[in-house]
């Protein structure tokens, strides 16, 4: 949140002084926005602060409501999305907490796109596409009902509306028809009357300051892992609060599934039974359509793709996921076999072996023979299909493994990251993805998720880890603690793992990851081998793949079974899933020489860095590995550098350390409060 007044204190800060460009508040909420996200605030912002904000005051004055406190710019929980203004006050018949979320537009004309009444032209003339500013207060109450536990104490304690200031009714009436709700509905400049009615009717004329603390006080509930989002079975409630770019591009592709479907007589989709999958579909009317979505880590690929199966999956539609990454797939099927009724969990993990699959599964699909094809963490993509298991018949080295996919499928989804490609034959990328479709003669939609929902909702971090790692245009900064991510440097292997157990013992989720330097051994019958060692302390690797062992998990499922944080795990078990804390040993492999990130190829014991392989191609996957480990925490990350300048480095560029607190009546433990020396240089010199 950037600023919180009552209305009245407000009022004397939005008129805009003689000679000069500003009002006091804007000016306010520009060194607000500078110094809290860390970058300047955008030019449509600052006209949204000098503009509509004003018209929200005087309506509250008008209205006798200069009590009513006015939150601006209120950050929804665990993510980066912001809601313009949250109004807070009494009710004025149950005296309960009472709140409006408001979404400002100064926009004058506005259009629907013909196929998604949610997706709409705004008049900026840049050809951008935004959610529906009705579906996005809808949307954002929705989050905020899901997340915010005050707000469920009563199902009237909150309300929406988009308020287009500047528009005529005439000349948005396209907007109109999307439904409206009491999670959001629409006012104009036709409609200020309309506006201020609303105000009365959820306000008194007293002091909104109780509430507005009880709302920023409010519990925040964890936002649902990837596994959650699995585990959801219930076809009522069960879904996801999708945000702006994805709630568009989710919507444009079911609706132009619905244009283009098939008759609903499918028997497969999200949590249903199925005895036998379809086998082949008619082509699409028209040109195929591909849809691509780009987003960096966190910002809701998964959470996208899960929620497109399971709500295609309900209207009858045929939807596989596939993917790149063993432990994802297999936490999938697994998932969903274990939710098998008495009897039926032959028939559910026929059915999970058919909805969740392999990019590799498909080389003897026939074209279109499915319906939708979902393919996330399609920066894993490889450049063939081909290996050494294919059979002949059906070895074809120069057909690309995506140009099989998208042949496959009447509507082909990619949902990728750029910079996560961590092998030297994974070729995903969407520019890669977009000039194959249109060589097939697909039409082609590239959407950017610009959202971040990891990492304590902080775009900067995202934009820290890219800096650091080389992966952007600037060399890499100090970090500035703003807030959202906890990012910690530990002083020893043994320090950040006490720090991981405790937070798990603790109740959240934790494991420990690390760069592949160090070899990976089969288990010595059943018990792992300490390949991960650094001085006297020695840990596992998570159990090979192929392998098992009775005190841990399999490889797949390291990530989400409890025994996990015992072993410490590598890129190719940690990618796609989350958890509260995270704890990244930088290994031998990426070294800090002469104010960068420099690979070290030879301290990899990645065997997929054979000598074939060049340089440059080893670089990019060691950086994109480092960056896949560093993004998996939600609350907070806690790096340790086995190179002594590095690890010399990271001090320097993290203000964030451990110490040992002592709390009056408990034991003393680790937390990321701590001094900023580290215990051997904190003693006294004699």
């Amino acid at each position: 949140m950037l600023l919180q007044l009552s209305a009245a204190e407000l009022g004397h800060l939005i008129a805009v002084p003689a000679g000069s460009e500003h009002s006091p508040l804007t000016e306010q909420l520009i060194d607000a926005h500078r110094r809290l996200k860390d970058r300047p605030a955008g030019s449509g912002d600052i006209k949204a602060w000098n503009n509509s904000i004003p018209v929200v005051v005087r309506a509250l004055l008008e209205c006798g409501l200069g009590d009513v406190e006015v939150q601006i710019e209120v950050d929804l929980p665990h993510t980066d999305s912001a809601v313009d203004l949250v109004l807070c006050g009494r009710h004025p018949g149950t005296r309960a907490d009472s709140y409006v979320a408001v979404e400002l537009k100064q926009v004058r004309h506005a259009t629907v796109d013909p196929e998604c009444p949610t997706a709409v032209d705004l008049g900026f003339r840049d050809g951008t596409i935004k959610l529906h500013p009705v579906r996005q207060i809808q949307n954002y109450c929705d989050y905020m009902m899901r997340y915010l536990s005050h707000l469920r104490g009563d199902d009237d304690r909150l309300k929406g509306v988009a308020l287009l200031h500047n528009a005529r009714d005439g000349d948005v009436a396209a907007l109109f028809e999307l439904p409206e709700s009491e999670y959001g509905f629409l006012c104009t400049l036709d409609d200020l009357d309309l506006f201020r009615d609303l105000l009365t009717s959820r306000f008194a004329a007293e002091s909104g300051k109780d509430a507005a603390l009880a709302l920023e006080k409010s519990r925040r509930d964890p936002l649902l892992k990837v596994t959650d989002v699995a585990r959801q079975r219930s076809v009522v409630g069960g879904g996801l609060a999708l945000l702006d770019e994805q709630f568009v591009a989710f919507d444009r592709i079911v609706r132009h599934l619905k244009r283009n479907s098939l008759p609903r007589n499918l028997d497969v989709g999200l949590f249903r039974d199925a005895d036998n999958a379809p086998h082949s579909a008619p082509g699409p009317v028209g040109k195929k359509r591909v849809y691509i979505l780009r987003g960096g880590p966190g910002s809701g690929k998964s959470a996208v793709a899960l929620e497109l199966q399971r709500a295609l999956g309900l209207e009858g539609h045929e939807a596989v996921l596939a993917s790149g990454s063993r432990a994802y797939t297999e936490t999938l099927r697994e998932t969903m076999t274990m939710s098998a009724r008495r009897g039926q969990a032959s028939s559910k993990g026929k059915a999970a072996r058919w909805l969740y699959q392999y990019f590799n599964s498909f080389t003897k699909t026939p074209r279109n023979g499915i319906e939708v094809l979902i393919c996330d963490e399609a920066h894993r993509l490889r450049r063939s299909s081909t290996d050494r298991w294919t059979p002949k018949e059906f070895r074809d080295d120069d057909r690309p493994q995506a140009t099989e996919l998208i042949n496959a499928a009447r509507v082909p989804i990619f949902l990728l990251d750029d910079h996560q490609s961590i092998r030297p034959e994974e070729v995903g990328a969407a520019d890669y993805l977009k000039r194959l479709a249109e060589e097939s003669g697909c039409l082609v939609e590239v959407t950017d998720l610009e959202g971040t929902f990891r990492a304590g909702g902080s775009r900067r971090y995202q934009r820290w880890v890219q800096q650091l790692l080389g992966l952007g245009v600037s060399d890499p900064v100090p970090w500035q603690p703003d807030g959202r991510m906890i990012l910690t440097v530990a002083d020893s292997p043994e320090q950040l793992q006490q720090f991981i157990l405790e937070r798990a013992a603790a109740g959240a989720t934790a494991r420990i990851t690390a760069g592949f330097c160090w070899p990976w051994s089969d288990p010595d019958g059943q018990r792992l081998v300490d390949d991960v060692c650094i001085g006297t302390w020695r840990q596992p690797w998570n159990v090979k793949p192929g392998h098992h062992v009775n005190s841990a998990p399999k490889s797949a499922f390291w990530a989400t079974q409890a025994g996990g944080i015992d072993q410490i795990g590598c890129v190719y078990t940690a990618q796609t899933f989350e958890y509260d804390w995270n704890g990244v040993i930088i290994g031998p492999d990426l070294v800090f020489r002469e104010g960068k990130f420099r690979v070290e190829r030879t301290a990899s014991c990645d065997p997929a860095f054979r000598k074939s392989v060049d340089d440059e191609v080893v670089d990019r996957c060691v950086r994109n590995a480092y960056h896949v480990l560093l993004t998996r925490g939600m609350v907070g990350t806690m790096v340790y550098a086995v190179d002594p300048a590095t690890q010399s480095e990271l001090r320097r560029l993290i203000t964030g350390a451990v110490g040992l607190q002592n709390r009056k009546g408990a034991p003393p433990e680790l937390t990321a409060e701590g001094s900023q020396l580290p215990p051997a240089l904190s003693k006294s010199r004699g």
